[in-house]
């Protein structure tokens, strides 16, 4: 398949069906707390539902997401969705921007217009926003080990589909992951990576020769892990179970989704001072109407599975010592890590490290202008480079 234009456009007979499901929500017998601590906040989930039942537009949200120019693309066997915008200007820099978990394309809805259309023209780029395998509207990759691969759909996606032969790429969370191994794979393709963290998967490999400052990082994580990170787990170790119970209920998915928006994003524990109803459930109802809650568990099925864990390891072993692909860091004081330089250092060529006033987990949601000002500022000095 050539690639292809692509209009959203979820079936009146979902949206029929979604409405008679929220009708019936079941509450928790005798639970109207308002915290959050234990998780999903009871009463903010009967409110968000009441909005999403009676006052939520999905027309009026797809309308909006249908302003982007859409794709679809076969890359190695798999279906990918993607937003090609044109930067203004003689000459934009390609830049392809990778999304993580739970969200999805729409965390760079924000951040899409300030790249492509700057205050100076030369600081402009060309955009590329794969949703990836298994979110959305791409296929997954059922092969053991796939999100790995994902870096080599990417690049053929860039070179040979779009006619790029140079081009940056920007991620978080899964994305600093796929874009981690894009400069890796094909350094000759990449004019520079930028990332808003340092890809987790690093620290199964903990060297003997930690810093003070990496000592405490690693700490951290610990405890995050600890406090934090069940869900992880149970999506790598368990999978098939929590998607059964999610795909059949939109209280269900809702739940668990914003969830961890209310607990990584510079909120102060009010959700909205971040995202909007209508943002926070745009984003439910890509997983909702496409049916990929499951799918999106696979990467984390991936990484607890494959080779009994040891291969995440193995491959972290085989990445200690710097990329040599032009590096920068924009870190965000609310992430779910918060890495020292000499981390990243490790690993990569690091270029620019900045430390971020405020701003958390989905940086290009929360804070579009200061991430934007990032990229432009990182990736200016290596656009005339070879």
């Amino acid at each position: 398949m050539a690639v292809q234009r692509l209009r959203i456009e979820v079936a009146d007979s979902v949206l029929a069906d979604l409405n008679e499901r929220l009708a019936s929500y079941r509450p928790v017998p005798n639970d109207d707390t308002q915290d959050w601590k234990a998780g999903m906040s009871p009463l903010y989930l009967n409110e968000l539902l009441q909005y999403w039942k009676s006052g939520f537009d999905w027309r009026a949200q797809e309308a909006r997401i249908n302003h982007f120019q859409h794709f679809r693309a076969s890359l190695k066997g798999v279906n990918v969705h993607f937003i090609h915008q044109r930067g203004q200007g003689n000459k934009p820099l390609p830049i392809v921007l990778t999304h993580g978990f739970p969200d999805s394309f729409l965390r760079f809805s924000k951040l899409i217009p300030l790249l492509t259309n700057p205050p100076d023209p030369a600081d402009a780029f060309d955009v590329v926003v794969p949703s990836l395998p298994g979110y959305a509207f791409s296929d997954p990759i059922l092969d053991r080990g796939g999100t790995f691969g994902i870096a080599d759909l990417w690049n053929q996606l860039m070179t040979r589909e779009l006619g790029y032969s140079r081009y940056g790429a920007h991620g978080g969370d899964w994305g600093s992951t796929i874009t981690e191994h894009l400069g890796r794979n094909h350094p000759n393709a990449l004019a520079g990576i930028h990332l808003t963290d340092v890809p987790f998967w690093h620290v199964f490999s903990k060297p003997h020769d930690l810093s003070a400052a990496e000592e405490h990082y690693f700490d951290k994580n610990q405890q995050w892990q600890m406090q934090e990170g069940a869900y992880a787990m149970i999506q790598g170790a368990r999978p098939q179970t929590l998607a059964d119970g999610l795909n059949d209920s939109p209280a269900g998915l809702a739940a668990w989704l914003v969830e961890k928006f209310q607990r990584w994003s510079d909120c102060g524990g009010d959700v909205e001072t971040r995202f909007s109803k209508d943002e926070l459930l745009s984003n439910v109802m890509l997983y909702w109407a496409t049916e990929t809650i499951g799918s999106s568990f696979l990467p984390y099925y991936d990484f607890v599975n494959a080779g009994g864990g040891r291969w995440m390891i193995e491959i972290a072993k085989q990445l200690i010592g710097s990329s040599r692909v032009p590096a920068g860091f924009a870190i965000f004081p609310k992430d779910i890590s918060q890495p020292p330089r000499e981390w990243a250092a490790r690993f990569f060529d690091v270029r620019r490290w900045s430390q971020m006033p405020r701003g958390g987990h989905f940086a290009a949601f929360e804070e579009p202008e200061l991430l934007a000002q990032e990229i432009r500022a990182f990736f200016r000095p290596l656009r005339l480079q070879n």
